[in-house]
């Protein structure tokens, strides 16, 4: 049975619409997200809301600072988040709320609100199937520890992580996709739907990033699963909504924008 993986959707709406579309079109019928729903981005809640409907989640960074208080952000990410957590807490419409809509809308906004949370707050750090470990990070620190494709080159580093993965780990975190080998290399994905046949041997796979690409690659990335062998896609989606979307807000830095086209 095939799986997507995806990770690092940071609020971005059309980039994960387009990565699900890619999905359904594949007859793809399990979805695994590996943290990181919201911040960046200009559509925290229907990201969330799109995400409940997910087979498993785990939690991220990003997620973990807008349930509470946002550490080791830089000045950008954090303003970003504490927007985010605004975003979340609040009903569709910000101004006149209670005169535009009935009751019955209003209590089904409430409703929508405290789900929003009640996710949140009940996501994991990591998640075992068999000896396949699923988490945001890094085996060594689910949440923050970034493993970038140079980390390959240390020795002491990637020892210390293999001896935490039984079999396969996927991750995102540094939306930087590529596979880690236990012999300390690090493969790129070369085309649009790069395959690996994958081994019997240990492997951290860095699935990427929908929203917010880092690789140079400014379309949205995920990997589909099946069986041994581990497929990239890259996915274009309309980017200038999106950054259209970042410009119109005051708290949300225009570089989160701008970044959204050179992939960085």
């Amino acid at each position: 049975m095939k799986r997507a993986i995806l990770s690092d959707i940071h609020s971005n709406l059309e980039a994960l619409e387009a990565v699900l579309a890619d999905i359904d079109k594949q007859g793809i019928k399990e979805v695994f997200c590996l943290g990181d729903i919201v911040g960046y981005g200009p559509n925290p809640k229907e990201c969330l809301e799109i995400a409940m409907g997910f087979d498993r989640v785990v939690l991220g960074n990003h997620d973990l600072g807008a349930l509470f208080e946002p550490e080791d952000f830089n000045a950008v990410a954090e303003k970003a988040i504490l927007w985010t957590r605004r975003q979340i807490e609040q009903g569709s419409q910000d101004t006149d709320f209670q005169e535009t809509i009935s009751q019955e809308e209003i209590n089904t906004e409430a409703n929508k609100r405290t789900l929003r949370w009640q996710f949140l707050a009940q996501l994991g750090r990591t998640h075992w199937e068999e000896d396949d470990l699923y988490l945001h990070a890094s085996p060594y620190n689910p949440i923050n520890d970034y493993v970038f494709p140079e980390d390959a080159l240390y020795e002491g580093k990637m020892t210390k992580l293999f001896s935490l993965v039984k079999k396969r780990c996927f991750q995102g975190h540094t939306h930087v996709p590529g596979i880690f080998t236990e012999d300390h290399q690090f493969f790129r994905p070369t085309s649009d739907q790069h395959s690996f046949e994958l081994k019997d041997q240990k492997y951290m796979i860095n699935v990427g990033s929908v929203g917010q690409p880092r690789d140079g690659d400014p379309r949205a990335c995920y990997v589909v699963l099946e069986g041994d062998r581990i497929s990239y896609r890259r996915i274009e989606y309309p980017l200038n909504i999106t950054q259209d979307k970042i410009f119109r807000v005051a708290e949300l830095d225009n570089f989160l924008g701008e970044r959204l086209v050179s992939g960085r």
